[in-house]
């Protein structure tokens, strides 16, 4: 009976490395896949911010997420984020600041200022979005986000794209160990675990 157990057991395991694995390559390829169209609004993923300033990842999210508006490819933006320990700041607002002082109209600028993590902001977000009656999305984040946050908002009944924001991608193991923690997210929020 042990040894049976313990064959169960490591069919598991076999099985569940196999499928992160796969879920990695999923990642992978569509970390490379920019799917920008025509959509009611585009999403930008917060990142940190430092005193009122986007981090250098946020800006590039931003400038991102501003290229697709100015193409007239959705005619609004929806930032991001809660206070990531900021007292005063939180990533979302860092970002509409941003944006508007770059031309683009403070109505055509959504926030959604309490996410604490991926699975918060998208819940936030689609619900924003179910309000007020929009139904499809363009998602801007680093490329190896991208997968995870797009099937959060598929969960939710919207029709999403991703456009990863321009990067250069880290050396060898690096990128993949990326790919690997987005499977293992994804894998915790198929359970019912958010992150």
């Amino acid at each position: 009976m042990k040894r049976i157990l313990w064959a169960l057991g490591l069919a598991a395991v076999v099985f569940c490395a196999g499928w992160l694995v796969y879920v990695s390559q999923q990642i992978k390829a569509q970390s490379a896949r920019d799917e920008a169209r025509r959509a009611d609004v585009i999403i930008v993923l917060g990142a940190a911010e430092y005193r009122g300033k986007p981090s250098p990842v946020l800006e590039a999210r931003l400038n991102h997420a501003l290229f697709l508006y100015l193409q007239g490819l959705a005619p609004l933006i929806l930032t991001t984020g809660g206070a990531g320990g900021d007292p005063v700041y939180t990533e979302s607002e860092v970002g509409r600041t941003y944006l508007s002082r770059r031309g683009v109209p403070s109505e055509s600028i959504l926030v959604e200022p309490e996410g604490e993590s991926t699975a918060h902001s998208t819940a936030a977000a689609a619900e924003m979005m179910r309000r007020r009656g929009l139904h499809s999305c363009i998602v801007v984040s680093d490329g190896y986000h991208i997968y995870r946050v797009k099937k959060m908002l598929e969960f939710r009944g919207l029709e999403v794209y991703g456009s990863p924001r321009p990067s250069e991608a880290k050396p060898g193991w690096e990128q993949e160990w990326l790919y690997f923690k987005q499977a293992v997210g994804y894998a915790l929020f198929l359970v019912g675990i958010n992150i």
